[in-house]
Parts: C-alpha cells; sequence; structure tokens
C-alpha cells in the first residue's frame, strides 16, 4: 500500500501500514498570544501508531491517508483495500477463496464474486457492477471478513474505526491535542498558548474541525513463572461460542461495557486456547486496535481467542477519551473489574486455558496493561504494553498478587508518551515513570537480580528474577536506528508482535 504523505512539511511522516481509512486534514499551527506561525511543531496521533510530521516555516501541516487500508492476518499477508474512480482494487492478496459484495443502504446485496486461488493483485470496476447502489462493500478471504463503508466513488472507510486524534507539541508551548470531526477537514488553525514560567506543559482542550480555529524473546515453549508448571485439566462440554468475530457486552456497576470477541477459524472448541486482551488508545475503540494490533496475525493461525475492550470518557469534558482509568486519567469506571467480568463471561463459553490468560496494548492501552498487571496478576499471564509507562500515582500503590512476565515496547522519540517520562503535558494530572524507570520498576517488583542484558531479540532483559518470570524494554532508537518493527517506529507506535507473542506465551500462571 501507498504510505501517507506530508506535504509542505520539511520532515519524513512515518505511518502504520495498518491505519484504517481515508481521511485528510490540512490548516497552520500559530502562537495563541501574537498570530505569529509557528514552525517545528511537533505533531503525533494519539491513537494511530507512527502518525507524526512537523510543521513548515509558514506553520502549515497537511496528512492524507490516500484512501488506503490493510488487512491484517490473511494467512499471513497484509492485503490493501482502495477505490478510485469507481475501481475497487485489492493488493497483496493470498486467498484460497476471495469473496467481494457491494450491499446497499437497506443491507441487501446487489453484486458479488468469488474468486479462488488468489496471490497476487484483483481489480473490479464497482461503478459498472453495481451501479451507484453499493454503500458497503465486504470482503472476505478465507473466512476473514472485512466490511466497508463507500464514501462517494473515491474513499473507503473502514466501519467502526476511529477517527484520528492528534497531539501539537513545542517547546515553550503548552502541548494542544486536537480531535478530527470529519473524514476530511480543511483550514484548521491550531493556536498554541506559551507556557508560563511555572507551567512547563499542559493542554489545550480538544477543539473543533474544519475552518474553525483551535486552541487546545525467540523461545516458544510453555513454562509456567512458578517453579511448578501443573496444569488443571479443562471440560469443554458445555461451550457453545463458535469461530467468528463478535459484539459483546456486561453489566459492571449497572452500566453497559462493550467489547470485541474475536474467535479464529482455528478454534474448535475440543481443547483449551489462550485468551489475549488487547487494550486500544485514547480517543481510540476495540475496532481500531483490531485492525490496528500486530498480534493479530500471529494469534489468529493457532485459535487464540482475542478481546478488544471499548474504554469510556470521563465525565470531566477536560479529559480527553474514551480512555482507561489508569490513575487521574481517561474515565470514571472501574476497568480492572471491567476486565474480570469480560473474562469470565467470555470463560463461560468458549473453552480457555485460564493459565494462559495476556494482555497488550497501545499508547493509553499501554498504559492500562501496566495496570493490570498491578492489580490483575492473578489473572494474566503475562503482560506486553507498550507506547506507555506507568504513572506516579498507581505506581505507588501497586502491588502484584505475584511476579509477573512482562515485555515493554518504546520509541526514544515518543512525543506522546515521552521515553524521559515526567507530566503527561495534558492536563489530565498523569506523570509518567518514564521507559528506563518503569523498566526497573518492573526489575523490582518482579525481584529481579543482577543487571539486564541483550536478549536474541535486540531488547534488554532482566532474566534472573523470582519464580522464573523476565521482565525486557524493547527500545527503538531514532529513525533508522535499527530495533524492532525495523527501526523506524521510534516515535508512538504498536508493540512488535512478533517479538511479544513468543514472549508472552512461553509463561503460564502458576
Amino acid at each position: 500500500m501507498n504510505f501517507p504523505k506530508l506535504m509542505g512539511i520539511a520532515s519524513v511522516i512515518a505511518m502504520s501500514s495498518t491505519m484504517a481509512f481515508a481521511w485528510s486534514i490540512s490548516g497552520k499551527v500559530q502562537s495563541a498570544g501574537s498570530g505569529r506561525a509557528l514552525a517545528g511543531v511537533a505533531i503525533n496521533s494519539f491513537n494511530y501508531a507512527s502518525v507524526s510530521g512537523i510543521t513548515a516555516e509558514d506553520g502549515t501541516f497537511s496528512l492524507s491517508s490516500e484512501g488506503n487500508d490493510a488487512i491484517v492476518g490473511l494467512n499471513g499477508a497484509r492485503m490493501s483495500a482502495s477505490i478510485r474512480g469507481g475501481i475497487l482494487s485489492l493488493d497483496n492478496v493470498s486467498a484460497r477463496l476471495l469473496k467481494i459484495s457491494a450491499i446497499n443502504a437497506l443491507g441487501k446485496v446487489t453484486y458479488q464474486r468469488a474468486f479462488y486461488e488468489i496471490n497476487g493483485s484483483v481489480s473490479i470496476d464497482l461503478a459498472k457492477a453495481a451501479g451507484h447502489s453499493a454503500s458497503f462493500v465486504r470482503i472476505s478471504a478465507d473466512g476473514a471478513n472485512q466490511t466497508y463503508i463507500v464514501k462517494g466513488s473515491n474513499i473507503l472507510l473502514k466501519e467502526g474505526d476511529p477517527l484520528p486524534s492528534f497531539s501539537f507539541t513545542l517547546e515553550g508551548y503548552q502541548n494542544t491535542t486536537y480531535q478530527m470531526q470529519a473524514e476530511v477537514e480543511t483550514n484548521v488553525v491550531v493556536k498554541m498558548e506559551r507556557a508560563s514560567a511555572t507551567q512547563n506543559s499542559s493542554s489545550s482542550v480538544v477543539g473543533q474541525s474544519s475552518s474553525n480555529t483551535v486552541t487546545q524473546s525467540s523461545t516458544t515453549e510453555v513454562k509456567s513463572s512458578s517453579s511448578e508448571a501443573a496444569q488443571t485439566p479443562v471440560d469443554c462440554s458445555g461451550k457453545t461460542a463458535k469461530a467468528g468475530k463478535q459484539n459483546m457486552s456486561v453489566t459492571v456497576d449497572g452500566k453497559q461495557r462493550t467489547f470485541i470477541m474475536n474467535i479464529p477459524s482455528a478454534y474448535t472448541g475440543d481443547k483449551p486456547v489462550p485468551l489475549f486482551v488487547d487494550y486500544h488508545a485514547v480517543t481510540g475503540n476495540g475496532q481500531g486496535q483490531y485492525d490496528g494490533t500486530t498480534y493479530r496475525q500471529l494469534t489468529e493461525p493457532e485459535g487464540v481467542i482475542a478481546l478488544y475492550p471499548d474504554g469510556t470518557k470521563s465525565a470531566d469534558s477536560r479529559k480527553m477519551g474514551p480512555g482507561w482509568n489508569v490513575g487521574p486519567c481517561c474515565s470514571d469506571d472501574d476497568d480492572v473489574k471491567f476486565t474480570r467480568e469480560m473474562i469470565k463471561k467470555v470463560e463461560e463459553i468458549a473453552c480457555i486455558d485460564t493459565k494462559r490468560v495476556y494482555a497488550a496494548g497501545f499508547s493509553m492501552g499501554g498504559g492500562m496493561s501496566n495496570h493490570v498487571a498491578c492489580n490483575m496478576a492473578d489473572v494474566f499471564a503475562a503482560v506486553a504494553p507498550a507506547g506507555m509507562d506507568l504513572n506516579s500515582e498507581n505506581s505507588a500503590s501497586c502491588s502484584p498478587a505475584r511476579p509477573i512476565p512482562i515485555i515493554m515496547f518504546r520509541g526514544t522519540n515518543d512525543n506522546v508518551c515521552k521515553w524521559q517520562g515526567g507530566d503527561s503535558g495534558y492536563g489530565d494530572g498523569m506523570v509518567f515513570l518514564g521507559a528506563e524507570k518503569n523498566f526497573k520498576f518492573w526489575a523490582d517488583k518482579n525481584g529481579c537480580e543482577g543487571s539486564p542484558a541483550k536478549n536474541s531479540d535486540g531488547c534488554d532483559e532482566y532474566s534472573n528474577c523470582k519464580d522464573g518470570v523476565k521482565v525486557v524494554l524493547c527500545t527503538n532508537k531514532g529513525v533508522g536506528g535499527g530495533g524492532f518493527m525495523g527501526g523506524g517506529a521510534d516515535g508512538h507506535a504498536q508493540g512488535d508482535g512478533k517479538i511479544g507473542w513468543p514472549f508472552l506465551k512461553q509463561f503460564t500462571l502458576p
């Protein structure tokens, strides 16, 4: 697929290949006081990995996803979909059976075509085949389905995905956030307030949309994290869950909480399988993490059931959301209790190996997976946070029930959750430990001895810890600097499933 462009900006943009839908935004960043154009403002996304840029000399910026999309996890391939001038194009297809269906606004299938043993590209004149009645396109490749909304003749929008939210940061100014309200926004003006002498960073509020001024390890052998690895037989009889992606809910403290349960076709229901919980970024949702995670293409072939929960918004409108209650930010709900109830419900209907339940997450979802390591070590066998650390408030009261294995993914150029830690800069009360202190924090909690060493993945690892656990930090050190995910995800990025999943699945609950 073609990567999105950053036009008129003196920098390089790194965009995740799992960017989910077509959008574009352009505008200018100014000083709120003088109206002077601000050059060199760093732009990052909270909820989409590796979206970054810098404003030009005249303060202008322009970000676009160019209408491309990626479907992860289809026979190990990465299939991209785009529509231009009514022509639907699929690239990098690897499927025994590919089905394409056009659906009108009433939900009726107006066109359907099947392709067999496809390995390459497919193009269909959708305008000619389905006329102008196609409101949705459903693509199915060997049972993996994806539904898109057709917007005009040139845009595919993934159904259920959140729009991007951005942070604008510049030394000497308060951090400012912006939430897109439409797929296309132009003439956006972002005004940044100067930081006071006693205020290094606090955030402006999320603004409005277009034309408005805004102030705002390699081993896979399963082993217990205790000295004994006794397995309790799991009775799979009476479990009714079937393969497929389903919207689920549980009631917690009188409130309905929602999540996606994805049961891959490799799940048979006759033997217990691991359960994987993947938390989304702030302003995101479960669908966005389902699309953006790097773990799905690895867990699905193994029959692993994955859950993608939805966070909630705080009653305090100054706080970003939807998010997770990981301290002072960004939800008012008990997300630990929600996670317990969600897992309990899934265990009632699916054959889950309760000794092999894992958590991961990106951005604030990384904060949440750190958080459950503190508060749910009795449930999770191991965790893999990315793009965020613990904050000083919840780390101060963190007392895990047992030593818990953890692998962390961080970038040295992360402008959303800075490598060195400190105040988040967004007025949410979050003070992060920083990557290295977070690493040392977990080493201390897990009783690790000695100094960390480089493992086979190039990550720093404490391996001499209580009950056989490990504590790992994988770092990207600047653009092109090497490390996980090809060295290009040195900023705010999803964790690398190719490293994270083998690490997680080697551990079981004691």
